[in-house]
């Protein structure tokens, strides 16, 4: 019943894609067509329910509606971030802090319920609802500590994405030269891709003169969705692919 897509390079390039273009679509909703944090919020998240439940039903790994289901947590994970930090004035570091928090016990709970935190293993619907949880509070978390990072901290968005981008690649050169757990290593990245994605968005989209390389949200998202489409597409063909090729093999 795995319906997950297997850990690769091309997983982590399309996880990158998502994340950003939830970025730029969710303040294209929220803040361009003047939607508003709240309904913004609610809106995204009745799209993410929805989708979820169509991906918890599903037999069998299906590319397009796997990585719609990510888009849809990215997109709601913006603008709930953006809904705690400005609406309800909690801060960017408060705002953090009590998303890393919630993302923790959503650990723990997972753990105590006995489905194994390694996604690999996710076998059972319960497992997979873990898993979707921890997906949606982690790109929230990731919203959050991108913008502390190009807001507050004062390194700006191409700094934060510098920053982000050098803590991915530490990471990765951990999966293969320490002996950390290859379950721990991937929650951490998939943690620190969401807020890499966000300071990315945002040098797209925001001004020359604040940092922004000022795409605007409107074009920046036209062409993330346009990147993103083409490589589930791909997805999609290399996985009909695959039986194909199981039965030619002698």
């Amino acid at each position: 019943m795995n319906k997950l897509p297997q850990i690769t390079l091309a997983f982590w390039v399309m996880k990158i894609c998502a994340t950003t273009l939830g970025e730029t679509a969710g303040d294209l909703l929220s803040m361009t067509l003047n939607i508003g944090y709240a309904m913004s919020s609610l809106l995204l998240i009745s799209v993410f329910l929805l989708t979820l439940v169509t991906q918890l039903y599903s037999r069998r790994y299906n590319p397009m509606l796997y990585w719609l289901v990510i888009l849809s947590t990215s997109t709601a994970g913006t603008t709930m971030s953006d809904f705690m930090d400005r609406t309800l004035g909690l801060g960017y570091a408060t705002g953090s802090a009590l998303l890393i928090g919630i993302l923790l016990l959503t650990f723990a709970v997972w753990r105590l319920s006995g489905n194994p935190l390694d996604v690999t293993r996710i076998k059972n619907r319960s497992g997979e609802l873990f898993y979707w949880v921890a997906i949606l509070f982690s790109n929230t978390l990731g919203t959050a500590l991108g913008d502390y990072l190009a807001d507050d901290s004062g390194l700006g968005f191409a700094g934060g994405a510098l920053l982000i981008g050098s803590a991915i690649a530490v990471v990765a050169a951990a999966r293969y030269w320490t002996k950390i757990s290859g379950v721990v290593l991937f929650w951490i990245a998939f943690v620190l891709t969401r807020p890499f994605g966000a300071t990315l968005g945002d040098v797209l989209t925001k001004t020359h003169e604040k940092g922004g390389l000022d795409f605007g949200t409107v074009g920046s998202s036209m062409v993330l969705g346009g990147v993103l489409l083409v490589l589930v597409l791909a997805a999609t063909y290399y996985q009909r692919r695959e039986p194909q090729r199981a039965m030619e093999m002698p």
